[in-house]
C-alpha cells in the first residue's frame, strides 16, 4: 500500500538569494551539526556491522550538483578501511543485498522514494587461478576481467516494492588492482556510469575514501592535550561508493521543488540471513535492515554501545520513541568528556539545538519534543518548510536533511553553515564539508551562540581530503592503488652459520640421546643451517625484488 497523504499547505516565510528562493536564513545565525568527534562517520562503528564490512555503511553525502545546478547529487559509501593491496578477493559489494538511498520529502518520516541497487557476481576464476584478472583490462568486457558484478537499479515509490521500476542496469567498476592490470582505470570507471530513467546517471565502484580526519580522537580525545593531531587516518583507504544524480524534481513533492525544496535522506543495506555449510553460505529468508547512516557521527558518538546494532535496524519514524538514544541528544556525552579532559565548559543541557539538528531540521517552528521554542531561530532544512507538506504529521526522526533551494557557492566553505556557507553540512553534506570541525564547535554549543570556541578552533588539523575532488560527476576521486606512506619491511638479519657450527649440528639420532619427537627433525636442522650459510642477509622490501645476500660460504 502507498502512503496515504492529506496534506494542507504550511506558509513559510521566505526571501530571494541571489535570484533563488531559499527559505528564510537568518543573516549572523551560526548552524552547525554534529556532536562531536567520532571514527570516520559510520566506519566500523557498530558491532556486527564491524564483523560484516560488505554492508557497512560508512557516509552519506547530499548536495546540489555543482555543475549541473537543477540535479541533487546522492552518494553513499561501504564497506571501510579498504587496502589498496588487498587481494586476491579484493572488495565486492554483497550479493543480493539491498543497497538502499531512502527520500522523504513530506517529514512524516517515512520514505516517499527509494532508490535500491542490487548486485549480482560473475565469478570466473573457478578452479583455474588466483587472479583477478589475467591479462591487461581495457574495458569492462573484456575477457581477461575474471570478476565482475553487475547490478540493477530499482525506483520504488512510496513503500510499493511490488511494483517498483527498474530505472537503470550496469555493470559496477572493479577494484583498481594496480597498473599492470587496469592501465587505465580512470577509462574503466567512466564507461561503468549508466543514464537513469527520468534523467540523471548513477555509478557503483570502487573510490578513494572521502572522508578525512584523525582518528586519534580515541586516544582521550587526542591524547588528552590536542597534539595527536594532523594526521588524515583515512589517506590511502579505498570504499566502495554508490552515486546517483537525479533532477530536483525527482525528489521533491509533487515533483515542484520550488515549493518543497527540503528532502531528507538516509542509506541503508539489508541481507538475507546466511545458512552455512562446509565451504558454502547459501542466504535465505527475509531481508533484514542490518546498517543505516544518515547524520554522521551518529551511531558512533550518540548511541551507546549496547544500541548500536539496534539503531542500525529501524526505521526513522521509531528514533524518538527509543528513550534511551534521545536521552543520549538531550544531554550527550562527549560534551562531558571534553570537560573533564579540557575543562572547556559543557553547555547547559537539556540540548534542544542538537534535537533541532537530528530530529527535526532547522526552522522556527521546528517541534521540539517538549514543545518548547526551537531555539536555532533559522529557517533551513526541516520538511515543515514545504509548502505541500502536513505539519500535523510530521514525525522527529534522524536523517541528513538538504534545501534543493540553496544554491552552490563558487568558493565553498569547509565549515558549512558555521562558516557562513548555506549549502554544507549541516544542510545536507558534500565532499569537502570538515564534518568533525564543524562537530566539534557544535557540541560546544556554537549552533545557539554564533561564536566559535576559541579553544577548539584549531579542530583536528585535518582541513581537506588529501585528493581534490571532481568536478563533475561523480566527483569522487579514482580508489587509491597504494598507501600514502611506503611500508618497508625490518630487514630480517640472518646471521651467516659459520661451518663449525653446521658441522656440530648432528646428522641423526643420537645413540645417547632419546629420539626427537619430529623424527627427521635433526636432519631438517642440519640443512635449513646449510640453506642459510649459503643465502646469508634476506632483505625483504615491499613492491621491490628480494636480494640475496652472498655469506660466508661453508669450508
Amino acid at each position: 500500500m502507498g502512503k496515504q497523504r492529506e496534506r494542507s499547505t504550511v506558509k513559510t516565510v521566505r526571501r530571494r538569494v541571489g535570484g533563488l528562493v531559499v527559505v528564510g536564513l537568518t543573516t549572523g545565525t551560526a548552524l552547525a551539526a554534529g556532536v562531536g568527534p567520532a571514527s570516520a562517520s559510520s566506519h566500523r562503528e557498530a558491532p556486527l556491522t564491524a564483523g560484516d564490512p560488505k554492508i557497512d555503511n560508512t557516509d552519506l553525502y547530499a548536495f546540489v550538483s555543482p555543475d549541473k545546478k537543477d540535479t541533487v547529487t546522492l552518494i553513499s559509501n561501504w564497506l571501510p578501511f579498504q587496502e589498496p593491496n588487498g587481494g586476491p578477493n579484493f572488495f565486492p559489494f554483497q550479493d543480493g543485498a539491498h543497497y538502499d538511498i531512502n527520500i522523504d520529502n513530506d517529514g512524516d518520516a517515512v520514505a516517499d522514494l527509494i532508490y535500491r541497487w542490487i548486485f549480482t557476481t560473475q565469478d570466473d576464476r573457478g578452479t583455474n587461478t588466483f587472479l583477478y584478472a589475467n591479462g591487461p583490462v581495457t574495458s569492462l568486457q573484456d575477457e581477461n576481467l575474471l570478476f565482475k558484478q553487475t547490478f540493477t537499479l530499482q525506483k520504488i515509490v512510496d513503500g510499493d516494492v511490488e511494483n517498483a521500476t527498474t530505472v537503470a542496469s550496469g555493470q559496477a567498476a572493479p577494484s583498481d588492482i594496480g597498473d599492470a592490470t587496469m592501465p587505465n582505470y580512470r577509462k574503466l570507471r567512466d564507461s561503468s556510469f549508466e543514464d537513469v530513467t527520468g534523467g540523471g546517471r548513477t555509478f557503483a565502484g570502487q573510490a578513494d575514501d572521502p572522508f578525512f580526519l584523525d582518528l586519534r580522537v580515541f586516544d582521550l580525545l587526542y591524547g588528552g592535550n590536542l597534539k595527536k593531531v594532523g594526521t588524515d587516518t583515512l589517506s590511502g583507504y579505498n570504499v566502495n561508493s554508490i552515486a546517483l544524480q537525479v533532477p530536483k524534481s525527482e525528489l521533491a513533492i509533487a515533483g515542484d521543488a520550488t515549493k518543497n525544496p527540503v528532502i531528507g535522506i538516509w542509506s541503508t543495506t539489508s541481507k538475507q540471513t546466511l545458512t552455512l555449510s562446509p565451504g558454502k553460505a547459501e542466504p535465505t529468508g527475509e531481508h533484514v535492515q542490518v546498517s543505516r547512516l544518515g547524520n554522521p557521527l551518529v551511531n558512533e558518538v550518540v548511541v551507546p554501545t549496547g544500541l548500536k546494532d539496534a539503531f542500525n535496524s529501524i526505521d526513522p519514524a521509531t528514533d524518538h520513541t527509543v528513550t534511551e538514544v534521545v536521552n543520549k541528544v538531550l544531554e550527550p556525552e562527549l560534551p562531558q568528556l571534553i570537560e573533564s579532559i579540557y575543562k572547556v565548559k559543557a553547555p547547559a543541557t537539556p540540548r534542544n539545538d542538537l534535537v533541532e539538528i537530528f530530529l527535526t531540521g532547522i526552522a522556527k517552528k521546528a517541534p521540539t519534543l517538549d514543545n518548547s521554542t526551537a531555539p536555532i531561530q533559522a529557517d533551513l532544512n526541516s520538511q515543515i518548510l514545504n509548502q505541500d507538506a502536513d505539519a500535523t504529521r510530521f514525525v522527529p526522526s534522524e536523517m541528513l536533511r538538504l534545501n534543493m533551494a540553496v544554491a552552490p557557492t563558487k568558493k565553498p566553505n569547509r565549515l558549512g553553515v558555521i562558516g557562513g556557507d548555506f549549502q554544507g553540512f549541516p544542510n545536507g553534506r558534500r565532499l569537502g564539508d570538515d564534518v568533525l570541525d564543524i562537530a566539534l564547535q557544535a557540541v560546544e554549543g556554537a549552533a545557539q551562540t554564533g561564536k566559535i570556541v576559541p579553544a577548539l578552533k584549531a579542530g583536528d588539523k585535518v582541513n581537506a581530503n588529501e585528493r581534490r575532488f571532481g568536478s563533475i560527476f561523480p566527483y569522487l576521486r579514482p580508489p587509491n592503488t597504494s598507501m600514502p606512506v611506503s611500508y618497508k619491511a625490518k630487514s630480517i638479519d640472518m646471521q651467516p652459520t659459520s661451518a663449525q657450527a653446521v658441522a656440530e649440528i648432528p646428522s641423526g639420532p643420537s645413540s645417547s640421546s632419546p629420539p626427537s619427537p619430529g623424527g627427521n627433525a635433526p636432519a631438517l636442522a642440519g640443512g635449513l643451517g646449510l640453506l642459510l650459510a649459503g643465502a646469508g642477509t634476506c632483505t625483504l622490501v615491499r613492491g621491490r625484488r628480494i636480494r640475496l645476500q652472498p655469506a660466508v660460504q661453508p669450508a
